[in-house]
């Protein structure tokens, strides 16, 4: 069943992404960049739901946005209201009492009133000063009656309307950490690779010269699965990990131990900045799922080495 029912949700949306009117779409988002005051989102029932959604992600995203119920925009709250704002309502129908009594009002402010409905010949898609139409071919429920569909499509929409702004207004990340400083998303992009990073006399580290056997000690009296092979100038030339050891002694054995590190060592080991974000250090550290690492060198713009960062302390830190 559950099947069936991916199988026909699948092909649902898809007659959304199919049929949506792009060009209505471009003409929208024109639109709601040009706003030089707040968009405020309305809908009644599941439609309110999406309403407040698609408002607070424009907020965390660059984009001045508000939820106004409709009751309560009825009994004082379209006050608030000013001539450089445009009003959104989400409506399936576009047939919604609440809404079609609340348009009027909004107009003799002299809001700009936009409608988003699956229905393009509804009353509120007529009344509204701007209409868009999201395709439905119909619910998702066997009785095409509970809102399943027509809110994913909403939710959908919102979501590209979001994005679009966003792009439109360079949106930084530096502007979106500065808006969500916290739980994961705000670890993710607010700690620093300088912030977890390994350093001084924790930093595991031998030269070009090393034999193997004085490299051993380095290894297991710093913890961290590697040493950084530096120069007299600690110049990041490469790396030698305990896999790198348990390789060499199962192919050569104990006479490896007089070898070297240089004969050893990866000689272009990946590195990243102490100003780069955490999370991006993860993120290279999982770039290659073939090939994956659990510790990158830090190093500054002349391949000094500064730190070194691990796996295990990013996922520690929960992010």
């Amino acid at each position: 069943m559950l099947k069936e029912l991916l199988d026909n949700g699948k092909l649902l949306i898809d007659h959304f992404f199919h049929n949506l009117d792009l060009e209505e779409a471009e003409k929208l988002v024109n639109t709601l960049e040009e706003c030089d005051g707040t968009l405020f989102f309305s809908g009644i029932g599941k439609s309110e739901a999406m309403a407040k959604k698609i408002a607070v992600t424009m907020t965390s995203t660059g984009t001045r946005a508000l939820f106004m119920g409709a009751t309560n925009a009825l009994h004082g709250d379209i006050g608030i209201l000013s001539s450089n704002d445009i009003f959104i309502l989400l409506s399936k129908s576009g047939e919604s009492e609440e809404l079609l009594n609340l348009v009027p009002f909004i107009r003799n402010r002299g809001v700009k009133t936009i409608a988003i409905v699956s229905d393009g010949s509804s009353r509120l898609s007529r009344m509204c000063d701007m209409s868009i139409t999201l395709p439905l071919s119909r619910e998702l429920c066997p009785f095409n009656l509970v809102p399943t569909t027509s809110m994913q499509i909403q939710m959908i929409f919102g979501d590209l309307l979001t994005i679009a702004l966003m792009k439109r207004k360079n949106f930084s990340l530096g502007q979106y950490a500065e808006n969500h400083p916290s739980g994961k998303i705000g670890r993710r992009i607010t700690k620093k690779v300088e912030d977890l990073m390994l350093q001084g006399s924790a930093l595991p580290l031998c030269q070009l010269e090393d034999k193997i056997h004085s490299v051993i000690m380095e290894l297991s009296k710093k913890h961290c699965g590697c040493v950084l092979v530096v120069d007299s100038d600690k110049t990041l030339k490469g790396i030698f990990t305990d896999g790198d050891l348990g390789r060499a002694l199962s192919k050569h054995g104990p006479e490896i131990l007089s070898v070297p590190i240089s004969e050893l060592m990866h000689s272009l080991p990946r590195s990243i900045s102490k100003k780069n974000l955490a999370w991006e250090a993860l993120q290279m550290m999982e770039s290659d799922p073939a090939h994956p690492i659990t510790v990158l060198a830090v190093i500054d713009d002349n391949n000094t080495v500064e730190g070194l960062i691990k796996m295990h302390d990013i996922l520690q830190a929960g992010i």
